[in-house]
């Protein structure tokens, strides 16, 4: 008797077409300083599993950088959530049709993240065959997607 144990891939258009298994996290501080003070690390979200799609709320009073690498929220491949203060209440983003596997944070005091995710473990994309750099798709030249 034959078994199969094939498991759902990137290229799987069911995957994203059902509703996506909820996460949620909220109140993430991402602010973080060196004592001198500068900004320090950014903040990471690792999910679970890739997404289908995600949201970002900034509830908080700073302005919060949202990118796909730890570069690119340090540096300038990063997208920005205004503060509630600049929007004129809570300030969000999405639900972007993104598939990753993890977000990285960088600002606000007060972030929450919400996503639909898919069943398609990490490893689909967390891997140096697609992405060369490693986790996610870290915005490398080169990804072999397909």
């Amino acid at each position: 008797m034959a078994t199969y144990t094939n498991k759902p891939g990137l290229g799987l258009v069911a995957a994203y077409q059902v509703s996506g298994k909820p996460y949620v996290t909220g109140a993430l501080d991402c602010q973080s300083f060196h004592p001198a003070g500068q900004y320090g690390s950014p903040r990471v979200v690792h999910f679970p599993y890739v997404t289908s799609w995600v949201t970002v709320v900034n509830n908080g009073t700073t302005d919060c950088r949202v990118g796909f690498a730890e570069d690119g929220v340090t540096g300038t491949n990063y997208f920005t959530v205004k503060s509630e203060t600049a929007n004129g209440g809570i300030s969000r983003i999405g639900p972007l049709d993104l598939k990753v596997t993890q977000l990285w944070l960088s600002g606000s005091t007060d972030v929450d993240v919400v996503a639909g995710l898919t069943y398609i473990e990490n490893i689909q994309i967390d891997n140096a065959n697609i992405s060369p750099d490693g986790a996610n798709w870290s915005g490398s030249a080169g990804a072999l997607v397909g």
